[in-house]
């Protein structure tokens, strides 16, 4: 598909730059066709079809789009006792560094760990960073400058690795708030911009969707009988690279570190054997269950990297809803949703968020997205 199939016009104050507080007020525009949602919320006019507690068959509405409005913190009345939700649990570090090149200051920013204390990064200005030369950000933090890339990354190795050079990273770094927030990250990020589970360091970027969880809408959601289960993808900055080819089919994806035990596989095989949904929390538990899933539907133990791109037309293997935040146009997370729920459902629900006042990205409110069974 053409990427340009993929733009839509987002006015900059759509954009949020702090997050409603407590995490569960964001609001929550549900797409898709589901018994469970049926007579929730206030109903819009692109609903075209009303909710009758039918399936999308049932009702003989497969091309239409159904659209509500509600409020993360009833997420429990649109989920089933026996569903498993599937969170991220990764942990965000402090990803953004200041430092010097001899007498040039630059700012990097972390984008993936590679080995040992080898990481690729994305820098500003790149162009005062040399091969052979040391980038110092304190006397007992350095790197060596080992590669630029032809992508514009540089390859940095730290005179430090592991659990040692995570803690220089939490006593000199910041958090790496996404470009389009248009500021830098302060002491209230440090909290807002991680999830309440994230328990694995490893990502510089936080899985947004999971941010609108707090302590009593999980206890409420297991009250429901809704099940659950930790897996790590590592998220990358890359996530926040544009698409700058003209098709789908041209783009390379960054990979991401995945991690899903054997533990995990079985709660997940187990639930959907059960009856329930998986319920992927953000698109980053949905890329790493797609990854990690045959084509018979089972979930299995994989430790590896993961570069799945999902454009319309993919068949998913594993999830059934998906929870997240309202993505860039253009973006490959807005293809993967569209992907999920139908483009031009998609379309339809973007306008209908752009047009009643939803707040988009990182810090903003939520969808929650029932698969099309036909794409």
């Amino acid at each position: 598909m053409k990427v340009d199939d993929f733009d839509f016009e987002l006015p900059p104050d759509r954009i949020a730059t702090r997050p409603v507080t407590p995490r569960d007020a964001a609001r929550l525009l549900l797409v898709g066709c589901s018994g469970e949602i049926a007579g929730r919320g206030q109903q819009s006019e692109r609903a075209i079809s009303p909710r009758s507690g039918a399936s999308c068959e049932e009702q003989n509405v497969p091309q239409r789009t159904q659209i509500d409005d509600s409020t993360v913190r009833n997420l429990p009345d649109f989920l089933r006792a026996g569903d498993i939700l599937v969170l991220n649990n990764t942990k965000v570090i402090p990803a953004r560094l200041i430092g010097k090149r001899g007498e040039a200051t630059i700012e990097v920013t972390l984008l993936k760990h590679i080995e040992g204390g080898l990481w690729n990064f994305f820098a500003k200005p790149a162009k005062k960073l040399r091969i052979g030369e040391t980038f110092v950000v304190a006397e007992d933090l350095t790197a060596l400058v080992e590669d630029k890339l032809e992508s514009g990354e540089v390859a940095l190795r730290f005179n430090a690795e592991g659990e040692a050079l995570f803690a220089k990273l939490h006593q000199y770094g910041s958090m790496p708030l996404p470009p389009y927030m248009h500021r830098k990250g302060d002491k209230t990020d440090d909290s807002s911009y991680q999830t309440v589970f994230a328990k694995e360091e490893g990502a510089v970027a936080a899985p947004t969707a999971g941010l609108h969880f707090t302590p009593e809408l999980l206890a409420a959601l297991e009250a429901k009988g809704v099940k659950r289960v930790e897996v790590t993808l590592h998220v990358g900055a890359g996530t926040f690279l544009p698409v700058k080819v003209d098709d789908t089919k041209d783009h390379k994806m960054h990979s991401e570190m995945v991690i899903v035990t054997q533990a995990q596989a079985d709660a997940i095989n187990a639930a959907k054997a059960a009856g329930g949904r998986i319920v992927a929390v953000g698109t980053t538990a949905l890329r790493t269950l797609e990854s990690v899933t045959d084509e018979s539907g089972i979930v299995r133990p994989f430790t590896g990297e993961t570069d799945i791109f999902i454009t319309p037309g993919y068949r998913f293997r594993a999830v059934d809803v998906l929870l997240t935040n309202f993505h860039l146009p253009r973006s490959t997370l807005f293809m993967l949703v569209s992907a999920f729920a139908g483009f031009a459902e998609m379309r339809a629900a973007y306008q209908y968020a752009i047009d009643n006042a939803y707040r988009f990205y990182s810090y903003g409110d939520a969808s929650l997205l029932f698969k099309k069974d036909h794409p």
